[in-house]
């Protein structure tokens, strides 16, 4: 059977393409070498946020817009939470690109905001000690998101509208073959008019020819136990994004259990791995940081933690996404590498990915994340 459209890779971007795509009755199938929504590759860890006021570029903020629509659909199918609104806090000195980029796309895209000093932003935010530099930039516009339920909706999602789901399934290789593709699977070949590649860490071995040097970090996720419960449940508690001194990002959410931990994370710093054999075990130099930050800038926050997970960024080297069609085969669209920041753009991003498969072209603004910014000559 040849098929009209093959997505490879079932996590965020895959599982939200291969949704997109059946909800336009495009007969698709989506292929997985595990059994998602899993814990080997990106997309786990049970909280990931979501924020409109984008530090890292103004491209990005009409993309997250749409994709709250998106989400809350995905939501309404589910039945169930996907989406938990708490509002952003960025916090760091008034030069920092954590509360200077943030304030920039919000004073660009007229985005809703409050720009605190660090008396003002104490009261409003006991949960955080600040130093007297500090400033906080909060946004209403964000919250957290729940990355395995969000998966395993759009995957539910995705066959009910006719798709086909195709798990513990490897492909070796995505190439083109006359007008459409071969996917290369370890038991045969699987043809279709066109492709869609959101493999993550294991993009670049598909697709030998991708025109970037793709690169994948280990990651450590950690949950630290609160001593006062009622201030860090959601919207008290806003996910934010820390501006340590010396530059370091620490980030964190709410745990999504009554107040009871907070998940922590270093914000890139990862060692460089490969992913089929990235170490799992966490360490105590891992945590390190974590406990740091706790002890240093957070209040009634045990730094002892309670578990912790490993995942893993792809990275392109200026470390904002790739969405566009493969150099000489318009046929495969390349949706990777998010390098770390990816996941609330999910549903908008599927969307495009169809768009850019199906019909040759999107409306939406996605230049910013085109192979050309690679392959150019300056």
């Amino acid at each position: 059977m040849s098929w009209d459209l093959a997505v490879v890779g079932l996590g965020a971007m895959g599982s939200a393409t291969l949704w997109r795509a059946a909800s336009r009755g495009v007969r698709a199938v989506g292929l997985d070498r595990f059994d998602p929504p899993h814990d080997r590759g990106s997309t786990h860890g049970q909280a990931r946020v979501i924020r409109t006021a984008y530090a890292e570029d103004p491209a990005y903020v009409p993309l997250v817009r749409a994709a709250f629509p998106l989400w809350r659909e995905l939501e309404s199918g589910a039945g169930e939470t996907l989406l938990v609104m708490t509002g952003a806090a960025m916090i760091g000195p008034a030069g920092s690109d954590v509360v200077g980029g943030a304030l920039r796309s919000a004073q660009l895209h007229g985005l809703d905001h409050d720009l605190l000093d660090a008396e003002q932003a104490s009261r409003r935010f006991p949960q955080f000690r600040l130093r007297e530099d500090d400033v906080v930039f909060w946004e209403r516009d964000a919250g957290v998101l729940r990355p395995e339920a969000c998966v395993a909706a759009a995957l539910r999602s995705a066959k009910r509208g006719g798709a086909e789901v195709r798990t513990n399934t490897r492909v070796e290789l995505v190439e083109p073959h006359g007008d459409g593709v071969r996917v290369h699977v370890e038991d045969g070949i699987i043809e279709a008019r066109r492709a869609v590649v959101c493999a993550g860490p294991w993009t670049a071995e598909l697709l030998p020819q991708l025109p970037v040097p793709l690169w994948v970090e280990r990651q450590v996720n950690a949950w630290f136990p609160t001593r006062e419960p009622d201030l860090y449940q959601p919207p008290r508690f806003p996910v934010f994004i820390r501006h340590e001194p010396g530059g370091r990002r620490i980030y964190g959410t709410p745990g999504l259990d009554g107040g009871a931990t907070i998940k922590l994370a270093v914000h890139h710093e990862g060692a460089r791995v490969q992913p089929d054999t990235v170490p799992r075990e966490v360490t105590d130099a891992d945590l390190a940081p974590l406990r740091q930050h706790v002890t240093e800038w957070m209040h009634a926050v045990d730094p002892t933690p309670l578990r912790s997970i490993t995942c893993m960024y792809t990275n392109t080297p200026d470390e904002n996404f790739v969405i566009d069609a493969l150099p000489g085969a318009p046929q495969i669209t390349v949706v990777s590498a998010c390098s770390g920041h990816g996941f609330k753009f999910a549903g908008v991003i599927g969307d495009v990915a169809v768009d850019l498969a199906v019909d040759g072209g999107t409306a939406r603004p996605i230049d910013a994340f085109s192979l050309r910014r690679f392959t150019q000559v300056a």
